[in-house]
């Protein structure tokens, strides 16, 4: 097994080439971490938030309508591309960049909570798990170097080590998935042959503290260029997703990004920055579009609704996106009503405006020095837009 030995400048690693990513943490408040992490594509100032686009493309919107979003970091799922339209002719069509026509950074992820969570009829194993695809119920199988070479072909920037992510209820399991994953991690790093992608380990665990904690140890221990924390918003409480993270993210190496996978409330976000998370992704701004909901700060609104036929305010006067510097409540309406397919457009461009403008408000605060004391406030506002059935998927 190849010795992992830390060099003398803390950002490189025997091994391993990282000349292209570097992570600079620029200010705190209280646990709460601004920082700047360069990748090929352009650098991502942190706290941020990525919007998913599972095929290849963000629901409802152009690349240009993200980029003017200012997101700056778009997650693509290695499960869906690698069954359609294949990671092979993504890489002989240039890679995802080229393909999707997106200049900024990309995040792909291993494959794994797609596997585990669409597969009815799985056979994991410490190798590997074969899966039927759900779209032909062709049979097929993932191992943690079969997922580093789908993610290599795709040529995202940042890239995530196979792992398992069990379900929280199943306490005996979670272990055996945990120390898996920690197995599969290893042969993640060893598989890995491009230097151009920081692959991220994953921290697992359930909401176990004890777990959660031997986990975080070993995965800061390999040289992976950032840390992810798996296995949450997968049915666990909001409490014990907090408390898990205050755990974790203790024990993670302060010069790497911490990527907290699969959340995306406001309420969430704010929380876990609140804990030292770095970077978030999550379906839910998109998915709550196409089923007429918004993020606004009188609460989550359906403007499908009769009571907004009528109304000429915006979604939320205060937001300095199109849609709400355009339209009214009464006109979204009215095309949520005719079916119009420029619904999902407007009230997606809302959703995820609202996060991204949050994550920057919040990097503000913290680079200012007082994010701390501005929580309540970020809370009450936001009050109201909870996700009501947790459930993560990164699948949109």
């Amino acid at each position: 097994m190849r010795s992992y030995t830390a060099s003398g400048d803390s950002n490189t690693w025997s091994g391993i080439i990282t000349s292209m990513f570097r992570y600079t943490l620029t200010a705190r408040s209280g646990r709460a971490r601004a920082g700047i992490f360069h990748t090929p594509h352009g650098a991502l100032l942190t706290p941020v938030f990525a919007p998913v686009g599972t095929q290849a493309a963000v629901k409802a919107l152009t690349p240009a309508q993200v980029a003017e979003l200012e997101a700056s970091l778009v997650l693509a799922n290695t499960y869906h591309l690698y069954l359609r339209p294949g990671d092979e002719r993504i890489r002989t069509l240039g890679g995802l960049h080229e393909f999707m026509q997106w200049p900024g950074p990309i995040l792909t992820d291993s494959g794994g909570f797609q596997v585990f969570s669409l597969g009815r009829t799985n056979r994991i194993d410490d190798d590997g798990v074969t899966f039927r695809s759900h779209i032909d119920g062709s049979t097929h199988r993932f191992t943690p170097e079969k997922s580093i070479l789908i993610q290599e072909n795709l040529g995202a920037d940042i890239i995530m080590a196979f792992d398992e992510c069990a379900d929280p209820n199943d306490h005996t399991y979670i272990k055996k998935a945990m120390e898996r994953t920690h197995r599969w991690a290893e042969r993640s790093l060893q598989a890995k042959t491009r230097p151009d992608q920081a692959l991220f380990g994953i921290v697992q665990g359930g909401v176990d503290p004890h777990l959660r904690a031997a986990s975080a140890a070993f995965i800061s221990s390999l040289p992976f260029l950032g840390v992810a924390i798996g296995g949450l918003s997968v049915g666990e409480t909001k409490a014990e997703m907090h408390a898990t993270l205050d755990v974790v993210a203790p024990l993670l190496p302060e010069d790497r990004p911490r990527y907290l996978m699969g959340v995306g409330t406001p309420e969430d976000l704010i929380e876990g920055v609140r804990r030292g998370v770095d970077l978030f992704d999550c379906v839910l701004p998109t998915r709550l579009a196409r089923h007429h909901a918004v993020f606004s700060p009188e609460g989550r609104l359906n403007l499908m609704n009769a009571a907004f036929a009528g109304d000429d305010r915006p979604i939320d006067p205060t937001c300095d996106c199109y849609t709400c510097r355009t339209f009214s409540r009464a006109y979204l309406r009215h095309l949520i009503a005719a079916k119009e397919l420029l619904a999902g457009t407007l009230l997606s461009i809302h959703n995820l405006r609202a996060l991204v403008h949050l994550m920057a408000e919040m990097r503000q605060a913290i680079q200012a020095g007082n994010f701390e004391e501005l929580v309540p406030e970020y809370l009450r506002k936001w009050k109201g837009n909870a996700e009501r059935h947790r459930q993560r998927n990164q699948s949109d």
